[in-house]
């Protein structure tokens, strides 16, 4: 059943590549109120799309961009497909060699690419299950099982109405397994299936002296600096090691299993290369830890941002009034982050001298999520990519986080299955943003194999 279905997305892909640009025309940036008509002209686009396949698809309005979910199909396993069809703004526009929005395919040293905003992300990733659907239908009249696609419109602006979305329609949207595609190839040749999101705790702290700046001749030596108590607090936050020193931080922090231990190490990943491309050549993170490791699988406490005093140009003499850090934790396996704030407020208060107060402010906090890898499906979808690519797929981690997969276990209660075929060089976010044709196509045939295999 599988090898026509291949074929005919072979034949229909200049029609596929011609479908993704014209979803590509709409300046669906969810951020800007002014574009708030084009996401509802994407999503409307996707309902025609999707009610064309013969999908029972309909758009459902929020009180920000509408989400679309359409249904298909019937067996045994049900699959819920996420995406999202908003995009970035595309500042600085100047920076662009074509408008955004104009796409076309471009001729490159690497091979063929879709060059325009949101080709990468996620309208192309997004496209790739659409188009191993349609060409499922196309020859078989009708998919291998029952499946439903869940489109968001404000993935790039937060997400404010997907948990009230979730929570209201969780029978229309739970599923067996969610299959998100918003991630990257590990590298041309190498497929991946996401099964660790690290978790993200922000922290922003404000250590206050004086009432007012000082000058650092009358007080200086008298007065508390608070730019000295808070570089204090931040240098105690590692020990000599690299491990993070707030108590009880490591508490639900699991070590690697030897068999993901061995896939990472097959991956030949080089870590003194990642390193040199941004100019740095001694691995920071926690002792005897490699790069990978310490990237998918660690926990970290990062110091995000700095102020304090005058830092215009030249020099002034003040003691400032106050101190401020913005400290990110990114998070693994079972930490819970609620208590890692507490704990890490419970440290920073006891490191403040009386003449000095802290602030506290929150910045999200959600916790890591680690897939259910002993499903059958994880290794069915791996060995599915690995028909389809040079090199076998592998189990990999991210450093990054995901929180729409956190949802999908705590509001609808299924795992996640992360598969993407980005490339490091998309420039995702970033002007002149494109998508490898290569990229697109084998997407479209590896999710054919997977739903052959799960469905």
């Amino acid at each position: 059943m599988l090898d026509p279905v291949l074929a005919r997305i072979d034949a229909d892909l200049p029609q596929a590549i011609q479908r993704l640009l014209a979803l590509l025309r709409i300046p669906s940036i969810s951020t800007d109120r002014i574009h708030a008509p084009d996401c509802e002209a994407a999503a409307d686009w996707l309902v025609q799309d999707l009610t064309d396949m013969g999908f029972r698809a309909e758009k459902h309005p929020t009180t920000g961009r509408p989400m679309v979910v359409g249904t298909a199909g019937e067996g045994r396993r049900h699959l819920l497909f996420y995406g999202h069809y908003d995009v970035q703004p595309v500042d600085p526009l100047a920076l662009w060699d074509r408008p955004p929005f104009l796409p076309e395919v471009q001729d490159t040293a690497e091979g063929k690419v879709i060059r325009g905003r949101g080709a990468a992300d996620d309208k192309g990733q997004l496209m790739t299950f659409v188009e191993a659907c349609r060409a499922w239908i196309a020859v078989h009249h009708k998919l291998p099982g029952r499946i439903t696609m869940f489109f968001e419109g404000e993935e790039e602006s937060g997400s404010p109405s997907l948990i009230p979305f979730m929570e209201a329609h969780k029978d229309l949207l739970r599923a067996d397994l969610a299959l998100i595609c918003d991630t990257d190839l590990f590298d041309r040749d190498t497929p991946a299936v996401t099964t660790m999101l690290r978790g993200l705790l922000g922290e922003e702290v404000i250590i206050t002296g004086p009432r007012m700046d000082l000058h650092s001749g009358m007080y200086g030596g008298a007065a508390m600096n608070p730019a000295r108590v808070l570089a204090r607090i931040i240098s105690a936050l590692h020990d000599e090691n690299g491990r993070v020193t707030v108590p009880d931080f490591y508490d639900g922090v699991e070590e690697l299993s030897p068999e993901l231990r061995a896939q990472w190490d097959g991956l030949g990943f080089d870590q003194t290369s990642f390193l040199r491309d941004v100019g740095l050549s001694i691995p920071a993170g926690e002792s005897g830890r490699g790069v990978l490791e310490s990237i998918w699988a660690r926990p970290t406490c990062e110091v995000n941002g700095l102020s304090s005093g005058y830092a215009g140009e030249g020099f002034k003499t003040v003691l400032p009034s106050k101190a401020m850090a913005k400290i990110s934790f990114r998070l693994v396996g079972q930490q819970v982050p609620h208590r890692i704030r507490e704990a890490f407020r419970a440290m920073v208060r006891s490191m403040v001298p009386p003449d000095c107060q802290v602030e506290f402010k929150e910045h999200g906090a959600s916790p890591a999520s680690v897939m259910a890898t002993n499903d059958p499906a994880f290794e069915m979808a791996r060995q599915a990519l690995s028909d389809e690519w040079p090199r076998a797929a592998a189990f990999t981690g991210s450093g990054g986080s995901i929180p729409v997969a956190g949802y999908f276990k705590t509001i609808l209660g299924m795992d996640s299955m992360l598969i993407g075929f980005g490339n490091d060089d998309d420039l995702i976010h970033s002007p002149n943003e494109k998508y490898d044709v290569r990229s697109f196509h084998k997407g479209m045939r590896s999710w054919a194999r997977i739903l052959a295999a799960l469905a």
